[in-house]
């Protein structure tokens, strides 16, 4: 019952704050993005590298994200054993709304860490909740920008995010602050609905092609190690900063 008042209490924080508004608002100078003159109605109307940035699912969302059937449907254990964990891992969990992988992950670093960023401060309210209820400490909230995502230097081994880059407002910016957070050899992993496949009945701006993903991590200096096809619907594409050796 607690949870179910709390949940419901940030839902109606929604009328009082909309990341996507704040997204379209915050246009900035940067040229790599373009303006469309018709956007699409699930777009912010920013075309970045040749697609267009889907509009943020909101923390009205938060019962997609914890829906029971995700499991069955998305096979997110499968995500979590394939990132290879090691105990002392410090893990950004990019977009974690409710800290749904953050909580799966954590458990497993028994000497490390997860870092959960969100730019939604309702977002981490309710992880905040479960991270209490759940007992599971080492779980770290960071309340990031739409360009930041307020993370040390050289202090990541594994930025994982999972159907959240397609919504980033400014992905140059966001990708190159997480580089700069990666540790040398770091990974980047992302977990995306597949583009490629017009079978999947997600909405066209919230899937992305390999294709398109490995252009713009190529952008920001990431080199593509695999993708791995495990998942029913989903690319889990894994990307390594280089070492400075090979830079």
């Amino acid at each position: 019952m607690k949870q179910l008042i709390l949940l419901t209490f940030l839902i109606l924080g929604s009328f009082f704050f909309n990341p996507t508004t704040a997204a379209i608002a915050d246009t900035g100078t940067n040229t790599v993005y373009k303006q469309l003159a018709h956007p699409s109605p699930d777009g912010i109307g920013k075309n970045y590298m040749g697609r267009e940035i889907a509009k943020v699912m909101g923390h009205t969302g938060v019962g997609w994200l914890e829906r029971s059937s995700r499991e069955g449907e998305e096979q997110p254990s499968k995500v979590v054993s394939a990132l290879n964990l090691q105990a002392d891992d410090v893990v950004a969990d990019i977009g974690a709304g409710t800290g749904y992988f953050s909580f799966r992950m954590a458990p497993l670093l028994t000497e490390g860490k997860v870092l959960a960023v969100d730019i939604q401060p309702e977002m981490l309210d309710i992880l905040e909740f479960f991270k209490q209820e759940k007992n599971i400490p080492n779980v770290e909230p960071i309340l990031a920008t739409l360009t930041n995502p307020n993370l040390p230097p050289d202090s990541v081994d594994l930025a994982l995010m999972v159907d959240a880059y397609h919504e980033f407002a400014y992905p140059q910016e966001v990708m190159q602050g997480i580089v700069q957070a990666l540790k040398q050899g770091g990974r980047v992993v992302l977990v995306e609905y597949r583009g490629e496949n017009p079978f999947i009945m997600i909405k066209r701006l919230h899937k992305m092609t390999q294709k398109q993903v490995r252009k713009e991590m190529q952008a920001v200096g990431l080199v593509w190690r695999e993708t791995k096809n495990l998942l029913p619907q989903q690319h889990l594409m894994v990307f390594e900063k280089q070492t400075s050796n090979n830079s």
